[in-house]
């Protein structure tokens, strides 16, 4: 119960990933706002299941990406406001990995809405949530392993939005030091997740190869890595991206 008694924001808390770090932190002792852009009933079924075993949760349904990000992160804050007096973990986990493709047939569009959702809108969320953050919080940006050393041609600009993840992070862990506030960013490999199954498809075992442990990573495996980089454990640990690919870049 190492986060009894706090209160964790995650984005995109509902389903994936987020979904598993929503219900590990709750396991942790913390109250959880779970948020989601569109899929409610997921996410209910996130909070709902935190429940279930004994945790506190609730959703905040907050869609990014349909105008202003920086309007959006506001509207997020407000109805943030309305159930909790602050918080002490952000997880900004949110994130979109289509349109693909590569420099050739990548759009404007396409470009644009990646870089809104993966590095305007935590950007925004937070720029707001920076006065509603308590001295010795903690932020975990989730970043990913293409940015270093595993880069793919056909995700270029969704590569491009996390290295500029990667590149907030460290900025940030400077200005928030003085407030004992650690920021860090976990970079995860493929997941087995509901999100990933139609591209990886038959290159399941492929994929699994890539690591010397030999499988795909599930969202319980990432979710522990934050949970730890929410906690007081992790005190000494900041400005850091923490390799989750299960060593395939070794």
């Amino acid at each position: 119960m190492r986060l009894d008694g706090r209160t964790a924001l995650v984005t995109g808390g509902g389903r994936g990933i987020g979904a598993a770090i929503s219900k590990r932190l709750a396991a942790e002792g913390a109250r959880v706002l779970v948020h989601y852009a569109t899929h409610a009933e997921a996410a209910e079924d996130t909070a709902a299941a935190v429940r279930a075993a004994g945790g506190r949760a609730r959703t905040i349904g907050v869609r990014f990406g349909l105008g202003d990000p920086e309007e959006e992160a506001r509207d997020l804050w407000q109805r943030v406001d309305a159930v909790a007096d602050g918080i002490d973990i952000l997880v900004n986990n949110a994130g979109i990995a289509d349109p693909r493709g590569t420099i050739e047939t990548t759009e404007a569009t396409g470009l644009d809405r990646l870089w809104t959702i993966n590095t305007a809108v935590p950007f925004f969320v937070t720029k707001h949530g920076l006065e509603r953050l308590v001295d010795g919080g903690r932020i975990v940006n989730l970043s990913a392993h293409l940015t270093a050393g595993a880069a793919q041609p056909d995700l270029i600009a969704y590569t491009m939005t996390k290295a500029a993840i990667d590149a907030f992070t460290a900025a940030l862990a400077k200005q928030l030091g003085p407030r004992g506030i650690t920021v860090n960013a976990v970079a995860p490999g493929p997941v087995d997740t509901e999100m990933n199954a139609a591209w990886l498809g038959g290159a399941r075992e492929m994929v699994a190869g890539l690591s010397p442990l030999g499988r795909l990573a599930e969202g319980t495996d990432i979710a522990d890595i934050v949970a730890f980089l929410a906690s007081t454990d992790s005190r000494w640990v900041t400005g850091q991206r923490i390799d989750a690919s299960g060593g395939a870049l070794l």
